[in-house]
């Protein structure tokens, strides 16, 4: 049985149409065995003709929206949602209408800013939105504003869950946004930032090194109340601050796990080249980054599925290789009740039965 024929049935439950299930399902597997999103890369991988290959993708891109079923891939049972964002380098890209320049004001390049629920050492994508100084400023926006947009997609399916997220994210604008909404947050503080007691006094953000130090119902430049926790870890030239609207233990501990995402990034870029990336339109680009994005998915559930299978628990690969490296670098065959169990679990995150917890 072929690779595209046993990804099928998981692309059918994020695709409700089953002639777009079918041709995502060519395309997914041809990210897959290509390792690439390159449109010519992919259309080299897929069975069939290359030229013919290329039509179907690009036909596909032009009448299917990849992005609209990303939200599927949200998992009900996650503890907390990661946000972060990338740099992706584009310096070739002089002509391409949402490259501009990266953080050094230099390279070229643009910005994606990924949701994610944490698994299994990794994170599941669950949405994403783009963004460069040259979109922001045609559109007249800010980057604070395309960070709010990306929070709304997964507004409504958070509950009590909280968002996790690095300093980027440490600003006063967000923080009214998210406490208007009820949204909980952890959030690793930026340097130099003011709070004071209610009483109007400032408060000093100090810890010694190797100890924690918490600071319960201070403002936040003087509006938002939050609770803060330092952590000076011997060997670290500064201590660490988080800052939540949570208890700060909790917000610690979510924290810690927010490297996941970073994981993720990290296979994206090196097991499935991300930043081979190319598409000159902007929607089209944010279309194949939502198929990379769900053929990513498609690699990690699979890959964990298949680790125990591979490897005893006392095997150092066990610990050693992450579920996407098993399914693309090690190449093992999918028996049949591998596939069983991990098309349970995937109709579980698509089809599940939500809850406000």
């Amino acid at each position: 049985m072929s690779k595209c024929t046993q990804l099928l049935p998981f692309v059918q439950d994020l695709f409700e149409d089953r002639a777009a299930a079918q041709k995502a399902a060519r395309i997914v597997d041809g990210i897959l065995q290509a390792r690439s999103p390159r449109l010519s890369e992919i259309a080299r991988a897929m069975k069939g003709n290359e030229a013919a290959n290329y039509k179907v993708i690009q036909r596909f891109l032009e009448g299917n929206d990849p992005r609209q079923v990303l939200g599927r891939l949200f998992r009900e049972q996650a503890p907390f949602v990661i946000g972060d964002p990338t740099e992706m380098p584009r310096p070739r890209a002089k002509q391409t209408e949402y490259v501009g320049t990266l953080s050094d004001a230099e390279t070229r390049g643009y910005w994606l800013l990924l949701l994610a629920t944490p698994y299994h050492g990794r994170a599941i994508p669950c949405g994403f939105v783009s963004y460069s100084s040259r979109t922001i400023a045609e559109e007249a926006t800010s980057r604070n504003q395309h960070h709010l947009a990306a929070f709304a997609q997964v507004k409504e399916l958070l509950g009590n869950r909280p968002l996790v997220l690095d300093r980027e994210f440490s600003y006063l604008e967000l923080l009214e946004n998210l406490n208007m909404e009820g949204v909980r947050f952890v959030i690793r503080l930026k340097t130099g930032v003011k709070f004071w007691d209610w009483a109007g006094n400032p408060v000093t953000l100090s810890v010694p090194q190797g100890k924690t130090c918490i600071l319960n119902r201070i403002l936040y430049k003087g509006k938002v109340q939050v609770n803060v926790i330092g952590v000076w870890k011997e060997g670290c030239s500064t201590p660490m601050w988080i800052m939540t609207n949570m208890s700060a233990l909790v917000g610690l501990t979510y924290y810690y796990e927010r490297m996941k995402i970073e994981e993720a990034f990290k296979d994206l870029k090196s097991l499935l080249n991300f930043q081979k990336l190319m598409n000159k339109r902007r929607n089209l680009m944010e279309k194949m980054v939502a198929l990379l994005l769900i053929a990513y998915t498609l690699a990690l559930i699979l890959g964990e599925a298949l680790r125990s299978h591979l490897f005893s628990p006392e095997c150092r690969k066990h610990k050693l290789y992450s579920g996407p490296f098993i399914f693309l670098k090690l190449k093992p065959d999918l028996s049949p009740p591998i596939l069983a169990q991990t098309r349970s679990f995937f109709s579980q995150i698509v089809f599940p039965v939500r809850t406000r917890v």
